[in-house]
């Protein structure tokens, strides 16, 4: 059962939490929420079918299912994450199950932006590493550090890689670009009187055309 969703807001400098292995190359958007889920009006109940076929093909033994991995935040994967249809509504069903960041080899760009304009930080690190941290069966419980970009355990702390803007985005949460507008609301009001061909009536209800 997914639990009630809070999106991320905000500045974000830590996340912690269970990983949850993703083991494939090539893994693209219609595998994580299949097409016919594209029909929905929002993105409310995306968590509950994110990669839906793939877990009915398991018959409850697809690590989505498993229940050592529920309440797991932190998904590892290998390369061109996120690959093919650039449908924003895969990052948003693997936010609305629980995923807060993904560590990969390598995502696909669209893919990689998507998540990054609703909080989710990608974070990149070598095949060998990457494998290890797949097989290790003792250590699920990480940190990262997102100031740092570093990755840690009770035994190691691994160097990340994301881009630079990307993480001065959620060191400044200018990632969210909602909470940027709302609070800014008085220059976007400001900057929509000054305008010459628009101008609020007096009640400030309703725009009216000079």
């Amino acid at each position: 059962m997914i639990e009630q969703f809070q999106a991320p807001f905000g500045p974000i400098l830590k996340i912690v939490g269970k990983t949850i292995v993703l083991v494939g190359d090539d893994i693209d958007t219609d595998r994580i929420i299949p097409a016919r889920f594209l029909k929905c009006v929002n993105f409310d109940n995306l968590g509950k079918s994110v990669f839906e076929d793939d877990r009915k093909n398991l018959k409850g033994k697809h690590p989505f299912d498993l229940e050592s991995n529920k309440g797991s935040s932190i998904l590892i994967v290998n390369s061109n994450f996120g690959c093919g249809s650039s449908r924003e509504h895969a990052p948003q069903a693997l936010l609305r199950w629980g995923i807060r960041a993904i560590i990969g080899e390598s995502f696909a760009e669209i893919f990689y932006s998507n998540c990054i304009s609703i909080g989710i930080p990608c974070y990149t690190l070598p095949k060998k590493i990457i494998k290890n941290i797949q097989e290790n069966k003792n250590e699920h419980f990480y940190e990262i550090d997102i100031k740092e970009s570093i990755l840690k355990s009770k035994v190691f702390n691994l160097d990340l890689q994301i881009k630079n803007s990307s993480k001065n985005m959620f060191l400044s949460g200018k990632w969210d670009a909602t909470s940027t507008l709302l609070e800014n609301a008085n220059l976007i009001e400001q900057k929509l009187n000054d305008l010459p061909y628009t101008k609020f009536n007096q009640s400030n209800e309703l725009f009216e055309t000079i």
